[in-house]
C-alpha cells in the first residue's frame, strides 16, 4: 500500500498547532510508515506539490499569498482540514478585523507607533498585501474536516492521523472526535 501524502500548512496564526503536532512525539514516527510529509514548515519545500491525499490548515487566511495558496491547495488536495480555531472561526488573528479594513492598522503599526523609519512596507516580495478582513478557511474554500482547539490537542490530531488510512469519517460531538 502507498503511503497517504500529508501537508500541513501555517497560515495566520502563531503555530500552535504546529507545537502541538509535534507533540505527537515517537509516534511521528509510526505516522511515517503509513504517511509522508510532502510539505510542511517542518520540511524545506518551498512548492505546494500535487496530488496531495491529506492538507491540514493552521491559521486564518490573513494576506494575499495566503489567499492565493489556499485556493491551490484546495486544488491540489483530496482533503482539507481546518486545523485548530485560528482556520476554522479567525480567531486572534481576525482580532483587527474590527478596523474593517487593512489600511487604518497598517497606518497605526508602520506609521503612528514607528519609532525609527515611519512607512508602510510596499515591497510585496517582502511584506505580502493584507486583506481587509481576516476570514476563516471555509469562507473562501471547501473544508472537508474541522479540527477544532487552540491548539487541539495531539490526542486529536492523532485520532485524525489515525483515522486516514482506513478512510473512515470522523464528526465532531462536542469536544470530542468520534468516528462515523
Amino acid at each position: 500500500m502507498a503511503r497517504l501524502k500529508l501537508a500541513t500548512l501555517w497560515l495566520g496564526g502563531c503555530s500552535g498547532c504546529h507545537m502541538s503536532f509535534l507533540d505527537l512525539d515517537e509516534w511521528l514516527l509510526e505516522l511515517t510508515t503509513f504517511a509522508e510529509i510532502v510539505y510542511s514548515p517542518l520540511i524545506d519545500t518551498k512548492k505546494f506539490p500535487d496530488q496531495v491525499d491529506v492538507t491540514l490548515v493552521e491559521g486564518a487566511v490573513a494576506n494575499e499569498d495566503h489567499f492565493h495558496l489556499i485556493q491551490q491547495v484546495r486544488k491540489n488536495s483530496k482533503l482539507v482540514a481546518s486545523f485548530g480555531d485560528c482556520a476554522i472561526s479567525g480567531n486572534v488573528t481576525a482580532v483587527r478585523n474590527r478596523f474593517q479594513e487593512a489600511l487604518p492598522l497598517l497606518q497605526r503599526s508602520y506609521i503612528e507607533l514607528a519609532d525609527v523609519q515611519k512607512g508602510i512596507p510596499n515591497d510585496r516580495s517582502v511584506v505580502p498585501a493584507l486583506l481587509d478582513r481576516v476570514r476563516p478557511l471555509h469562507s473562501l474554500i471547501s473544508v472537508d474536516y474541522f479540527l477544532p482547539g487552540c491548539p487541539p490537542t495531539a490526542k486529536h490530531i492523532r485520532m485524525v492521523l489515525e483515522s486516514l488510512p482506513s478512510g473512515k469519517p470522523l464528526s465532531l460531538h462536542g469536544n470530542q472526535l468520534k468516528f462515523g
